[in-house]
């Protein structure tokens, strides 16, 4: 029996448009620029905002986490909590993140007051001290030092969903030989907690004034969990881009790490002084990522490049959950205000579930020479006001293009 791509070769054969007219352009381009509304209003925080996407009470809905401050602002940490849906993020009012009974807040310095990043420090060991739920905080502060915070709950009590977690005073990072160093980037710090070099153990890497991205490595001394970094420096080990350290222009690298591009290497997006988001494609290997020179991630096919140079934070997430395979992207600024980029399905990909199969066949199937609605259809491939077989003839490149032809 044939295969699906190859049954589509056969009844589209002479298809108008090549298949390498849709090759990778190495351009990431994103949706349009939506600010986020809690009450029907666009947040807006006092000082510098630098937001993440995460699940802050254990209900399975992914929670708004802002650092705000700076700017003559104190440091602190906002909770807008996800009252509508997984797949439909909704949000009303907020509460400040508490600290041993009252807010936890930061000194401000210049453009920062925090960079909070919601983490697992103890990456999910299975034992019975860890096992209930509980979220920790990995928050980069404006001195360029990195604080860590854990629920003081955890492991004591079994903790249902939708608890907030209760943070003590928490602990400073430290590095090098029995922990005689304090991590420190210089000013500016912005950590996210990662594997980075593939050895099963949580690293940081770090952003900081200077531009660079600064990797602290988890030695695993003394046991698996928490991360330990006493073979690390008090700056660490600077990220390399075309062979020398990356120092992303204009300074304040805020670093987000994920396989942008689809390879199934991690790739880096950083912001920056001037309101850029920009791309850093690793050429080297997934365990030891090397990188080339960045492009300037796109909305709307136009570069990222928010006016008044007010410092871009920007955060890879998941905004509508499992509805669709397109990462999202979120980015702070220094107006306060949180800016939505979603990722844009590829064509023929009308279910927008990041593969092309015989669903998106049947979506196009049953729109066959029916009228297009005034607003278009996903289905209308080339965008010609109709639904007929030169679309067909375009699903069948695009499927050809991915699947790599008839596989026995």
């Amino acid at each position: 029996m044939r295969s699906l791509a190859s049954w589509c070769l056969v009844l589209f054969a002479g298809s108008l448009l090549s298949v390498s007219a849709w090759a990778d352009t190495g351009i990431i381009n994103l949706g349009p620029e939506e600010i986020i509304k809690a009450n029907g209003k666009e947040i807006v925080v006092p000082g510098y905002a630098a937001p993440s996407f995460a699940d802050w009470n254990g209900d399975h809905r992914n929670d708004l986490i802002i650092g705000e401050g700076g700017g003559g602002a104190p440091g602190k940490i906002r909770v807008y909590l996800n009252v509508g849906t997984e797949t439909d993020p909704c949000f009303a009012g907020f509460h400040y993140v508490q600290s041993d009974g009252q807010n936890l807040v930061f000194t401000p310095d210049g453009c920062m007051g925090c960079f909070p990043r919601v983490i697992d420090w103890y990456q999910n060991l299975k034992d019975d001290k860890y096992q209930s739920h509980g979220v920790d905080l990995l928050v980069g502060l404006a001195d360029g030092t990195v604080r860590v915070y854990t629920d003081s709950r955890r492991g004591t009590v079994e903790l249902e969903p939708g608890t907030t977690p209760w943070f003590n005073g928490g602990t400073t990072i430290k590095v090098g030989s029995s922990y005689s160093n304090t991590l420190d980037v210089g000013e500016r710090a912005t950590p996210i907690l990662l594997d980075w070099n593939n050895d099963d153990e949580l690293d940081i890497a770090a952003g900081g004034l200077d531009g660079g991205l600064h990797i602290y490595y988890n030695c695993g001394c003394g046991g698996y969990v928490p991360p330990r970094f006493q073979t690390s420096s008090i700056d660490g080990t600077f990220t390399q881009a075309n062979g020398r350290d990356l120092l992303v222009p204009s300074g304040r690298s805020s670093p987000a790490v994920m396989d942008v591009d689809g390879d199934g290497k991690k790739d880096l997006l950083t912001g920056n002084t001037d309101g850029q988001i920009l791309f850093y494609k690793n050429i080297g290997t997934d365990a030891l990522p090397v990188f080339a020179g960045y492009t300037m991630v796109q909305s709307n096919g136009l570069p990222i490049d928010l006016a008044g140079t007010l410092r871009t934070r920007p955060s890879i997430c998941y905004w509508t959950g499992a509805k669709d395979g397109y990462w999202d992207l979120l980015v702070g600024y220094g107006d306060g205000k949180i800016r939505l980029y979603r990722g844009i399905p590829k064509l023929g990909d009308l279910d927008a579930d990041g593969t092309l199969d015989g669903d998106d066949l049947t979506i196009l199937a049953k729109a066959l020479d029916k009228q297009v609605p005034v607003g278009g259809s996903p289905a209308d491939l080339n965008k010609d006001g109709v639904v007929d077989n030169l679309d067909l003839r375009l699903f069948a490149d695009l499927w050809l293009a991915e699947h790599g032809g008839d596989k026995k």
